[in-house]
């Protein structure tokens, strides 16, 4: 019981042969040639997308989603309602009231910022639209720092000629 018995569909088998090498294409032989397509027969015609069918039953079924929706929502259903709601509602975004302070653009940061603090502690602004304004000059303040040193090494290679 020691012979092994090859079956009869493996005796005729040899492996296919590798295919032809293929001229690289910008330097990447893995890119198809021109003109030559890497799925040939491609989909078959008359064939849908899966993905159009499956959202087009999803958009006939729509109305009875929403109206059993609605229903369970008017039954009491809390979380039917949420998800009326959320969709139905536009959510409420936080908004920066205008304020109005005395501030002076051309005087030093430090300077800038406190009085950003001033009109915070004075209650004229409130204390996140305070850290946005105070945001708001560090951002400035990176820039023109970052204008000035593009400026001065624009300089030392003219220099340097």
């Amino acid at each position: 019981m020691t012979e092994q018995i090859a079956p009869p569909w493996g005796t005729n088998w040899k492996p296919t042969p590798p295919p032809p090498p293929v001229e690289a294409v910008d330097g990447k032989p893995w890119q198809w040639q021109p003109g030559q397509s890497g799925n040939p027969r491609g989909r078959p015609p008359n064939r849908p997308d899966k993905r159009l069918l499956a959202t087009q039953a999803a958009l006939d079924e729509m109305r009875n989603i929403v109206a059993m929706l609605v229903g369970r929502a008017l039954e009491g259903d809390t979380n039917a309602a949420s998800i009326v709601l959320s969709k139905v509602l536009p959510s409420v975004k936080a908004q920066a009231e205008k304020v109005n302070f005395e501030f002076d653009a051309t005087a030093p940061i430090s300077e800038q910022v406190a009085q950003v603090l001033d009109a915070v502690a004075a209650g004229a602004v409130a204390p996140d639209v305070g850290r946005l304004i105070i945001d708001s000059i560090k951002s400035l303040a990176d820039v023109r720092a970052t204008e000035q040193l593009e400026s001065r090494i624009a300089a030392l290679e003219e220099k340097q000629g």
